[in-house]
């Protein structure tokens, strides 16, 4: 399997990164996209695939959240880190109006500028939306017919929200989100309505963990016990939220992971 989206340079993984990685091959995660979020960050994740270069590639982009360390040298820098076998794809980059870490007109400085790179670069987008879905569909809108692909990655929406990403053709990255019985009610309402080559699967770890997935002893822990063992989401976990789409589907599990890989193959051009 193929997990999209795993922050594996958070300091959550900085202890056993090498355990992780056999426990995502372990559960049949071969192939795992470690993202980018801002210069810096952009740049660990290239270290991390020359270090692991059989199962790690990466993106490179700013996050939203870092708009505001955007300069007049970052699209240089991303450039650089873009010309890399390993790194494949423009992002995370977006907007995110939840927090606003960065100020609504940092992030959309910052957006459109990677956007205009994807599309001089000929390479997908791996893109971020919280609570900002009109500046974000205008500015998808505006540079979609130049961009080759993108991908709305850890998709949380409902109908409405997943209807109008379809009709710019994006792909849907499917988290850990599915599996709360809190949040994702929306989403798991309109789940079935995701054509089945546009899917695509992600952990988004270490953030995510599925609520929905039992562990090994959680039976005999304490609710702080459990909770502390279930804090750090997974590549391992991955096979669980495929199962969790699968019955909402309707789908035999074994071939909608098989079309997960097929489009993540497309989407990032890992079959050329």
């Amino acid at each position: 399997m193929i997990d999209i989206g795993v922050n594996l340079t958070s300091s959550q993984f900085k202890n056993d990164i090498p355990d992780v990685l056999n426990d995502a091959l372990a559960a049949g995660v071969d192939t795992i996209i470690v993202t980018g979020t801002s210069i810096a960050q952009s740049q660990a994740a290239f270290q991390l695939t020359q270090q692991y270069p059989e199962i790690l590639y990466s993106t490179a982009g700013i996050h939203p959240h870092d708009a505001k360390t955007f300069s007049h040298n970052s699209l240089e820098q991303l450039s650089s880190l873009l010309m890399n076998n390993h790194v494949l794809a423009v992002g995370e980059c977006g907007l995110d109006f939840k927090r606003n870490f960065s100020t609504p007109e940092q992030q959309l400085s910052c957006f459109e500028r990677q956007l205009e790179l994807a599309v001089e670069l000929k390479m997908p987008v791996f893109l971020h939306q919280r609570e900002a879905h009109i500046d974000f569909l205008r500015l998808i809108r505006k540079y979609r017919s130049g961009l080759v692909d993108a991908v709305a990655h850890c998709f949380t929406g409902g109908q409405a929200e997943l209807e109008t990403y379809l009709e710019e053709d994006l792909y849907i990255g499917i988290t850990g989100w599915l599996c709360d019985e809190r949040r994702g009610k929306e989403l798991q309402n309109c789940a079935a309505l995701i054509p089945q080559h546009r899917i695509m699967l992600e952990t988004d770890a270490p953030y995510l963990f599925p609520r929905d997935l039992s562990l090994p002893g959680d039976k005999s822990l304490s609710t702080k016990q459990k909770n502390k063992k279930r804090s750090r989401n997974e590549p391992q976990y991955l096979p669980h939220i495929m199962q969790r789409l699968a019955l909402l589907m309707q789908k035999d599990a074994l071939e909608l992971s098989n079309l997960s890989i097929e489009n993540s193959r497309r989407f990032f051009r890992l079959n050329q």
